[in-house]
């Protein structure tokens, strides 16, 4: 029997079962024939067919009516769910944003999230109201597995070359200032290299990282500062700011989203911070795919145009 039952799957024609289903649905040859575009004599050849393939007649006449057999009536749910796994086989071919459910996973650090992510928000709920997108924590790449980087959609990040098997676009340029908060009692004399060594800093460590990039830089240049403290993020590094008398160096965009909010100053540092370029990845595999197509798409839009150009740290 089991034999007789792996044959007939292997004669089974995929086709047959659009028709199967809408013999299910519609209980009547001729109306299943018209939902699908076929003749009768079409629908009722398909019919013998499949009656032959599952050892059923599927439809039988009580009284004047046709009426589904046990056997079709316990293969009405399996048949719709396996149509629907052959109509996923085909969702990456074609993507509707309007309509679309899909999900997907970016990750990025704070700063990202905190410069675009109401504007992708908007953007999102404007477009493509059922779409939901993900934004994880960032982690550095060493903390990174093959099975996590395989949810991912996208990688925002100014590590230029850490991601193989994804690709990569810029998706923003900037620079970096010192803040600190009004009425520092230095303040605009941070623009001095003295001044600079000798105030109070906020160091800039995050998840998977050793070190704060700023103090990688400077050591290049012959130079350390003095940290009083080592923050996990730029956010936490301007609230502390805000707060006490350290300088916060950090990216030049988010200084001035925050500026105002956390009642803080900018001030342009003692030597040129160069050029801080924000990099889009996004998996080799999904370059074709249309959804991924419009997810980087509408990330590259509401990314704003950055710095000039300039010397690179």
């Amino acid at each position: 029997m089991d034999y007789i039952r792996r044959m007939n799957v292997e004669r089974f024609d995929l086709n047959l079962l659009r028709v199967l289903d809408a013999l299910l649905t519609e209980r009547a040859v001729g109306h299943a024939a018209a939902r699908l575009g076929l003749s009768q004599p079409a629908a009722s050849h398909a019919l013998r067919r499949l009656r032959a393939l599952l050892n059923d007649p599927l439809l039988v006449r009580v009284g004047s009516r046709m009426e589904l057999t046990p056997r079709a009536l316990g293969l009405r749910e399996p048949v719709s769910e396996a149509l629907a796994a052959a109509r996923k086989l085909f969702e990456g071919m074609e993507f509707d944003p309007a309509t679309s459910r899909r999900r997907f996973v970016l990750m990025a650090p704070d700063i990202v999230v905190s410069l675009m992510a109401p504007a992708l928000t908007e953007a999102v709920l404007r477009e493509a109201p059922n779409v939901c997108v993900e934004i994880t924590p960032w982690r550095g790449p060493h903390l990174i597995t093959e099975d996590f980087l395989r949810k991912l959609d996208a990688i925002v990040t100014n590590l230029g070359d850490s991601f193989p098997g994804f690709h990569r676009s810029t998706l923003y340029r900037d620079t970096d200032v010192l803040v600190v908060r009004r009425n520092h009692p230095v303040g605009k004399r941070l623009r001095t290299v003295d001044a600079f060594l000798k105030a109070r800093h906020v160091a800039i460590v995050g998840r998977g990282s050793s070190s704060d990039q700023i103090d990688d830089w400077l050591t290049t240049l012959g130079m350390r500062r003095n940290s009083a403290i080592v923050a996990p993020s730029y956010l936490q590094a301007l609230h502390i700011a805000a707060e006490t008398d350290l300088v916060a160096f950090v990216p030049s965009r988010l200084a001035e989203l925050l500026a105002d909010r956390l009642n803080l100053m900018t001030v342009k540092p003692p030597f040129d911070p160069g050029i801080d370029e924000q990099f889009l990845f996004y998996p080799a595999t999904a370059q074709h795919d249309q959804g991924s197509l419009w997810f980087r798409s509408l990330l590259m839009k509401i990314s704003k145009p950055g710095r000039p150009e300039g010397s690179r740290r």
